[in-house]
């Protein structure tokens, strides 16, 4: 049993990828899932097309690898974190759609927290700016807007998860109710010094207790998948939420390294060790992925719209035809002719938390084409996570630590040169990309491996990354400095107070 499945249940994608001992890939499938937007600004998913599309990847890579289900030493799971799924314990129907990360529909109640001074107790037990990116707004919502769904839920008829809950829920056929430490601690309601539910908060948000799963350390022993599903049962022994996943993957175990995931976002995670670190610049506190109960922290920023911002060239603007086009469109002008495109369409994250802001383009001239825009689309990606990475290094340094030196890459935009040489440029430090770029799914396989015997310890893991290619910077480091000063002036103009 030395190969692993890892179930990667992404905002615009399910996946499935085998790995081998060697953590090299065997076979992998994907299936798109379309999204829902019921009004501006709210975002959903149908929760049985997540399991529906999650289950037929993972038959298709297994029919792919040539594997029987027992050939498989366990099942790793990682997801897109904070989406919102309640469903009926009896049935395993969900209630309502799940309510997705990106939806900004709790903001009015954390206008009311804040307002109300509970920003503070909130930040000091979950790491978290109340914000309704996270889950308790989400959850307060269903509970309130689908009928009966509180009283329902103080009788213990129903069940909260985010992704990977409800996907174990499904994979047991109902007999695991259970989420890791890194997934509750996205949720607003979870205390990361404790690491358990907090009753205090809880109460705030009027969400009762009996709602709530099991929570695990992320490398832990599950349990074990309905074996009428993959053929045998398999242990399920790691989970955690994608960008946890993928710093696990990058094999950034120690203090101080940290990497960067470009996908539908972008998110920029710092290693912390077991230092509870507050940021004054913007970013949150999170769980890392753990082995045991002993908590491990890591500082996160998060960018709401990165690799979406290329959806919306060949959708939107309809510049493109496929999202793989956008770097040759890109590189056809030597810049972008001094566009500055803002791509604040659900508001700004982190290091702003600006919910107002909207979407801008600012620059523009007779002269400019859509690929003035397009680039300055690629561009915006790696603007928005410089000012992540400039806000993490001000923490790291006043915390007596060293400013980060590297940053790995990894996620589906990664693969963009242009994008990563202009990264590097504007940071002023080696943008690394692995070997392997699937580091979220690689993550969740090294978690489940360490759980059933496959791997034996993180220094094994750490032997095994190697880089593809490093991106040194090649800019004047006082010309990133314009650049970035003229990226601020334009964030500024796009918020509309």
């Amino acid at each position: 049993m030395s190969f692993i499945l890892a179930l990667d249940q992404g905002t615009s994608s399910s996946r499935s990828i085998v790995f081998d001992a060697g953590g090299r890939i065997v076979a992998m499938a994907q299936q798109e899932l379309p999204q829902i937007y019921p009004r501006p600004g709210w975002v959903e998913h149908d929760p049985m097309e997540i399991w529906r599309t999650q289950l037929a990847t993972a038959r298709e890579a297994l029919a792919q690898a040539r594997l029987d289900a027992r050939a498989l030493g366990a099942i790793g799971i990682t997801n897109q974190r904070e989406t919102t799924v309640i469903w009926e314990r009896a049935t395993g129907r969900p209630i309502h759609h799940a309510i997705v990360w990106q939806d900004r529909r709790g903001e009015p109640m954390c206008a009311r927290l804040r307002d109300a001074g509970h920003d503070k107790l909130i930040q000091s037990r979950t790491g978290l700016l109340v914000d309704s990116y996270f889950s308790a707004t989400k959850i307060s919502w269903l509970l309130e807007n689908v009928p009966g769904a509180r009283e329902r839920a103080r009788r213990g008829e129903l069940a909260f998860g985010t992704v990977d809950s409800w996907l174990m829920w499904q994979l047991t056929e109902g007999a695991l109710h259970a989420t890791d430490v890194t997934n509750a601690s996205r949720t607003m309601l979870f205390d990361v010094h404790r690491n358990e539910w907090d009753a205090e908060l809880l109460r705030l948000f009027d969400v009762p207790v009996e709602l709530m799963p099991q929570v695990l350390p992320s490398s832990a022993r599950f349990g074990e998948t309905a074996a009428s599903l993959l053929g045998a049962p398999v242990l399920i022994g790691g989970v955690a939420g994608d960008q946890q996943a993928a710093l696990f993957g990058q094999a950034c175990f120690q203090a101080g390294m940290a990497k960067n995931t470009y996908g539908t976002g972008c998110f920029l995670l710092m290693h912390t060790g077991g230092k509870f670190q507050m940021s004054t610049n913007g970013l949150v506190t999170t769980s890392a992925a753990q082995r045991s109960a002993r908590p491990e922290y890591a500082l996160e920023g998060s960018v709401f719209v990165g690799g979406a911002v290329v959806q919306w060239l060949r959708d939107g603007l309809r510049a493109i035809e496929h999202s793989t086009q956008v770097q040759a469109l890109a590189e056809s002008v030597p810049d972008a002719g001094g566009v500055m495109l803002v791509p604040a369409f659900t508001g700004l994250g982190a290091p702003y938390w600006k919910p107002d802001a909207r979407g801008t383009i600012t620059g523009l001239t007779r002269g400019t084409t859509l690929a003035h825009i397009a680039r300055a689309a690629l561009e915006s990606i790696a603007y928005q996570s410089a000012a992540l990475l400039q806000a993490m290094s001000r923490d790291a340094v006043a915390a007596g630590a060293a400013p980060v030196s590297e940053l790995r890459v990894d996620g589906g935009a990664c693969v963009n040169d242009l994008l990563m040489q202009f990264q590097a440029d504007l940071l002023g430090v080696p943008v690394v990309r692995p070997a392997v770029t699937e580091t979220t799914a690689l993550g969740a396989a090294y978690l489940a491996g360490l759980a059933c015997g496959v791997f034996k310890s993180t220094e094994e893991l750490a032997a095994m990354w190697q880089p593809q290619r490093r991106f040194l910077p090649t800019l004047d480091a006082g010309r990133a400095t314009e650049l970035m000063a003229r990226w601020e002036h334009a964030v500024r103009q796009a918020s509309l107070n």
